[in-house]
């Protein structure tokens, strides 16, 4: 099962240890060595698993220079895996480093896909995921924060960022602040762990949500936050629109599928001709 000479990207739970796949479990037991972002972290997890591979450290202060022997390494031979502290590592984690590196060597890099916070959250939030754009960890401090948040202001699609517990509060103010109170957020909080919750309500509605009990602050969270409204609509006839058009083009010329996929989508006809076109290449 486990290939000589090929980095392993291995998917980790984000809390429920029963979340890690068998294929998962497999391939960290067979590999030569496992690079973890916390040894310490990590450890726990083998030893639940009953995993004794040997673990080295691999963060953003060590990433440049261990890509290089790590490289060696699998140019040898040896198979590695790759985890971060949770979930899918390079998601807000460290390793793009090493997975450049390795790629641009001509090695293989091998994708064992499990938990995602971000894909989880956004699974349940209720909002459209047909589009969406990741944020990662938005600034530490208020006025970054803010301008970070403002091109945000009039997005198109749902959007995403992680935040922890000691920035929580401040994180929504500033996002209520520029965004506006009436704007629609998915909170989850604690993921797959023993007390998980999600809620999803108006910022403002949020705000108080949170205050009324201490805990719902504790933890760490994930944020979705609605389009624009002004956006939402057109995107969602958009992207039905351009189902249809998938369909539709099987048996008809183009002109006629996006007349038809307009028709009953609402999305604007001249786009999906374009589109259509655009797929046809010269």
């Amino acid at each position: 099962m486990i290939a000589r000479g090929h980095l392993y990207i291995v998917a980790t739970p984000i809390g429920n240890l029963a979340d890690l796949s068998p294929r998962a479990a497999a391939v960290l037991a067979g590999v030569d060595l496992i690079l973890a972002e916390d040894t310490r972290n990590s450890r726990v997890l083998m030893q639940h698993m009953g995993i004794n591979t040997p673990m080295a450290a691999l963060h953003d202060h060590n990433e440049r220079s261990a890509a290089g022997p790590l490289i060696t390494r699998l140019e040898n031979g040896d198979a590695l895996a790759l985890i971060s502290d949770a979930g899918t590592p390079l998601i807000s984690d460290p390793g793009f480093v090493l997975v450049r590196q390795v790629r641009d060597a001509g090695l293989p890099v091998i994708a064992i896909p499990g938990p995602s916070a971000l894909i989880a959250a956004l699974s349940i939030a209720g909002l459209p995921t047909d589009r969406f754009l990741f944020i990662g960890f938005l600034p530490a401090k208020a006025s970054a924060r803010r301008a970070a948040l403002e091109p945000l202001r009039h997005a198109p699609e749902t959007w995403v960022c992680y935040e922890s517990s000691h920035r929580i509060d401040d994180c929504l103010h500033d996002i209520e602040t520029v965004l506006g109170p009436q704007r629609e957020v998915f909170l989850a909080r604690e993921l797959t762990k023993r007390f998980e919750q999600s809620v999803r309500l108006p910022i403002r509605d949020l705000r108080a949500w949170l205050r009324d009990d201490p805990v719902r602050s504790k933890g760490e969270f994930v944020l979705c936050i609605a389009a624009a409204e002004a956006h939402s609509d057109e995107l969602r006839q958009l992207a039905e629109g351009r189902r249809l058009m998938a369909r539709l083009r099987q048996e008809l010329p183009a002109s006629k599928a996006a007349r038809l996929a307009a028709e009953l989508s609402g999305a604007p006809r001249k786009q999906l001709y374009d589109d259509a076109l655009a797929d046809e290449g010269p």
